[in-house]
């Protein structure tokens, strides 16, 4: 696949991911997924193409990959390969896409959590504190919930608790309660018009105390640890016998939830039963005892992925 700019270059396909979104951990989670050239794979983030790109590469002619994504600018980075198939979907519906489309396994799932440099680089979308925009924060822009909509919605105990679980912000209490009373005075609807409301009691380094207030947003609007838990239970039903399951996360919070799933076999850890003496098995061997990270090298070259970690289980 390659496009026209608009100053009439022709680009290619690596330079179109390359600035809508830099793969993180490229090599590692492909090495990861262990794959089959005849097998069927899912990139449950599919983004700027990176990871998929990869996968492609090691697959056959009779190979196949799924890619989801909620995203509707994602699509454009589709290449032209028949062994792809977009499902412009959140992957919390793995199971049920699948089953659409008459995959009832797959032999590897690899999901990005991370968000995309072309969303955090784009003003109108409201990630990055960098821009002026609507405090918007969807990453699919049909749903009706924005971040404009938790800020002047949400009760002060809801913001407290988000601000304090999602952001891990200080002075979390303070935050909430300047908020509801900052939305009293004037709604809030822009970046700008938010971070002036709450200057006064910012601690510490105020840009990163901004990007925890921003990341407690995103993640409440797109509901990403609900949507994160309801992917990882399904995996246990759609992974073949030895197929791969790769997660990379960017924050404390998600790579927890990541590993606890990895060593119980499930979101919830369920007791024995005394009685009986039984226990759940756990589906999943584990691959990776501690998270993969990346190299110095990526680090340098690519910033954003100073905070990736990998994990890899594969199915019994």
């Amino acid at each position: 696949m390659s496009e026209v700019n608009n100053n009439g270059d022709d680009q290619s396909t690596d330079q179109l991911i390359n600035q809508y979104h830099t793969p993180v951990l490229l090599s590692e989670s492909i090495e990861a997924l262990n794959i089959k050239e005849d097998g069927v794979y899912v990139d449950c983030t599919f983004g700027g193409g990176g990871h998929s790109k990869g996968i492609l590469k090691h697959l056959g002619r009779k190979g196949k990959l799924i890619v989801f994504d909620q995203d509707e600018d994602a699509k454009k980075n589709l290449p032209e390969d028949e062994r792809i198939l977009f499902v412009p979907q959140n992957f919390r519906y793995l199971q049920r896409f699948l089953r659409l489309h008459k995959f009832v396994k797959v032999d590897g799932i690899l999901a990005d959590l991370g968000v995309s440099s072309h969303q955090f680089d784009t003003a109108e979308r409201g990630f990055s504190t960098r821009f002026d925009a609507e405090l918007d924060m969807r990453m699919d822009s049909r749903q009706a919930t924005t971040a404009s909509v938790i800020l002047n919605g949400f009760t002060e105990l809801q913001l407290h608790k988000m601000f304090e679980k999602y952001g891990e912000v200080t002075n979390a209490k303070t935050l909430a309660k300047t908020i509801v009373e900052q939305r009293m005075v004037k709604p809030f609807t822009t970046i700008n018009t938010f971070k002036q409301s709450i200057s006064a009691v910012v601690k510490g380094n105020p840009n990163k105390y901004l990007a925890q207030i921003f990341q407690a947003l995103r993640i409440e609007v797109n509901e990403e640890i609900k949507v994160l838990e309801e992917m990882l239970e399904q995996t246990k039903a759609v992974l073949n016998k030895d197929g791969r399951l790769a997660i990379i996360s960017f924050h404390s919070l998600e790579d927890r939830i990541v590993k606890n799933f990895f060593k119980n076999g499930a979101i919830e850890k369920k007791e024995a039963d005394d009685v009986y003496g039984t226990r759940t098995e756990n589906p999943f061997l584990i691959i990776t005892k501690k998270p993969i990270t990346a190299s110095s090298t990526e680090q340098r070259n690519n910033p954003r992925s100073r905070s990736a970690k990998l994990r890899v289980a594969q199915k019994k």
